[in-house]
């Protein structure tokens, strides 16, 4: 009997080395530091872009700023921070160009910047949280500055449900002192 509790009380070891975390490790309760910030990650979410293609996106907060930090780790990880935006902030109407041609424009300005389509891809998104295996299907369209520094990403998950994200493009040395977080 003393063996059932002593059993039922060991946590379940990491699937990371502690002593070693890497943006590879990030999940929900991991808090780093970027930007003279510690930020911490309130939700999780995967996206499969088919032939064993995966990629993660992380809702953080810093306490007085949220946004998106996603990660695919293609030979070296791809970093971007965003934040969600209103269609209304570009120049063209995206929801018009989608509905009618199936897609966005080629290009995008935004701020007096203008952002060219380098990625277009479908795929299965899925809130890694909720206790549930339900995937949802989108089509997103990448589109990156002249200089390759800021993003835009402009999702479409049905016919009238199109979003749209902007920030930066991060090099992994900018995120540091990543630590796990409770996981209660």
């Amino acid at each position: 009997m003393f063996d059932w509790f002593k059993n039922r009380k060991k946590k379940q070891e990491p699937d990371y080395d502690v002593t070693n975390l890497s943006l590879r490790d990030l999940n929900y309760g991991f808090i780093f530091d970027y930007d003279m910030k510690s930020w911490v990650v309130k939700e999780v979410y995967e996206y499969d872009w088919g032939n064993h293609n995966f990629s993660k996106e992380y809702k953080i907060d810093s306490g007085d700023q949220v946004g998106y930090l996603s990660i695919a780790d293609e030979d070296e990880l791809v970093i971007s921070l965003t934040n969600s935006v209103k269609l209304s902030q570009f120049d063209e109407d995206i929801m018009s160009e989608v509905q009618e041609n199936k897609k966005p424009p080629r290009q995008l300005h935004m701020g007096g910047e203008k952002y060219t389509m380098e990625e277009d891809s479908a795929g299965y998104f899925r809130d890694c949280i909720k206790e549930t295996e339900d995937w949802e299907e989108f089509v997103n369209w990448d589109y990156y500055n002249t200089d390759g520094d800021k993003i835009v990403s402009v999702t479409q998950w049905d016919d009238y449900n199109v979003k749209a994200h902007a920030g930066i493009v991060l090099k992994e040395y900018q995120i540091s002192n990543i630590i796990p977080g409770q996981t209660s």
